[in-house]
């Protein structure tokens, strides 16, 4: 059974509190959404809730591993649940679109520098940039 937020939130040594529970448990249902986007859906179920709070508890969720934080170039950053696993990401150069993509070799790192300049490399981040099936369907539609 996979641990609720009040527990993950215990185990990362935060305190519980209506706003960081309602940001994991919004953003399980919403995974890659900006902080804008977090806040309006923790203040539709909590009712009042500043925007500085919501960043808090984002900054504090990412820095405890209960929340990644992604950051496409040009884009806000964006969170997730998703932590812990060797996963990648694709973004819709068009809408921002993102969605989580396995990485095709196995165990992190996947990939490797050819030199490593004396780093013991932990992980590789990769952001594949496209068209998303909506995008694409508007670009034929009507092209630039």
């Amino acid at each position: 059974m996979t641990p609720g937020p009040r527990e993950l939130l215990k185990d990362a040594g935060l305190r519980v509190t209506a706003p960081r529970i309602a940001v994991l448990e919004w953003l399980a249902a919403h995974p890659h959404a900006t902080a804008e986007q977090v806040a309006e859906g923790v203040r539709a179920r909590l009712g009042s809730v500043s925007t500085q709070a919501v960043y808090d508890v984002l900054h504090a969720c990412s820095r405890t591993g209960l929340l990644r934080r992604i950051e496409p170039a040009g884009s806000p950053a964006r969170y997730e649940t998703r932590t812990g696993d060797n996963h990648h990401h694709l973004v819709c150069r068009r809408c921002g679109r993102t969605e989580d993509v396995d990485c095709v070799h196995g165990a992190a790192p996947c990939l490797r520098p050819a030199d490593p300049s004396g780093f013991a490399v932990e992980e590789a981040e990769v952001l594949f940039w496209g068209l998303c099936p909506d995008c694409q369907s508007t670009a034929k539609e009507f092209p630039r």
